[in-house]
């Protein structure tokens, strides 16, 4: 699948570049903001996701748009999809 190739049933996050040393993988860092229902108040979670960038496109401090893919490998399992700014 292109990343223009947009199915309605991925997922799609936006997070922040962490790292893009490794070859065709940048890190991303997504945060979220819930309700907890046991204690009622609100809490902050941040997640870190490989992700494929094939044509290198993103750099570190970039918000990016990635969408769930096939595995490339053991921890990339979502792909770049494009860079916000």
């Amino acid at each position: 699948m292109k990343a223009t190739e947009v199915v309605q049933f991925k997922k799609k996050l936006i997070g922040t570049v962490v790292s893009d040393k490794s070859t065709k993988t940048v890190v991303v860092v997504v945060h979220r903001r819930f309700k907890d229902k046991k204690y009622n108040k609100f809490v902050s979670q941040t997640k870190k996701y490989h992700a494929h960038d094939e044509k290198e496109l993103a750099s570190a401090g970039d918000r990016v748009v990635i969408i769930e893919s096939k595995p490339f490998s053991k921890l990339k399992k979502w792909e770049l999809l494009n860079v916000l700014k």
